[in-house]
């Protein structure tokens, strides 16, 4: 049983849906203040309602990550509706597709602003308050494309994804005297509504590359994030964790016949 983190005040980038909005709520089930953070207010005032109908606490709050001003925004929205920040989980994220004969430089330098960027936009904006608390948590999603596998049409997704890992080896060292940890999750298929656009044949042929026979829920990688901020988790920092299944693991689908 992990020590409760009722009352601590979280942050949740690209929260409104998807991953995020699953750890968003895993955090409010487990007593904790969310500002739930998305692009479309709309979006994210309709998720906060949603946790705050079902017993939890959360506001929410309009921004790009690619924004520093909006990112300073967030911060001081965080501790005027939330008392403060002592976690931020780094999550917004896009995952365009894109061959690399035809991908623009336009949509490299979009994709690098929300995932990359906006990491360290978001760390870099709440790390003052952060200081002031004496200690927090940063919680990055990254994933396993990029890092480990690739896949055609995402070259600037797993790079930027891959940077995200560059970036925090560095941030923990940095932020370690100031009792600051950052550590990263890397997910496999997760069952979210961004794979909706990628097929059904899609979710056929990559369910059946994964050695547990399904895709993973937001709340696998919820509750790996949960680990991270928990005290348990405090002297852990700099390092990645894979949620995938199994998915990395196979040397081939012909390792999967054999079981």
């Amino acid at each position: 049983m992990l020590t409760s983190i009722a009352g601590k005040s979280v942050i949740v980038t690209g929260s409104s849906k998807g991953i995020g909005k699953g750890i968003a709520g895993v955090f409010a089930e487990k007593g904790a203040k969310v500002l739930i953070v998305g692009r479309n207010l709309d979006s994210a005032q309709a998720t906060a309602a949603e946790i705050n109908a079902a017993g939890g606490t959360a506001a929410a709050f309009s921004a790009d990550v690619s924004s520093w001003d909006d990112m300073q925004q967030m911060a001081e929205a965080a501790v005027e509706h939330l008392g403060g920040i002592d976690i931020l989980c780094c999550n917004a994220g896009i995952f365009p597709d894109a061959k690399l004969s035809e991908m623009t430089p336009e949509q490299w330098d979009e994709v690098m602003g929300v995932n990359l960027k906006g990491t360290f936009l978001g760390v870099r904006a709440c790390l003052p308050k952060m200081k002031e608390s004496g200690g927090g948590r940063v919680i990055v999603t990254s994933s396993i494309t990029g890092p480990i596998t690739g896949y055609p049409g995402w070259c600037h997704y797993g790079a930027s994804k891959s940077g995200q890992l560059g970036f925090l080896k560095t941030a923990a060292i940095e932020l370690s005297p100031h009792k600051i940890t950052i550590n990263a999750i890397m997910p496999g298929n997760i069952e979210t509504e961004g794979l909706d656009d990628l097929g059904e044949e899609y979710l056929q042929k990559m369910t059946e590359s994964i050695p547990m026979k399904k895709l993973g829920t937001v709340e696998d990688i919820a509750y790996a994030a949960l680990f991270f901020a928990s005290k348990e988790a405090a002297y852990i920092t700099g390092q990645t964790l894979v949620v995938d299944g199994g998915q990395v693991l196979p040397e081939s689908l012909m390792a999967l016949e054999e079981i």
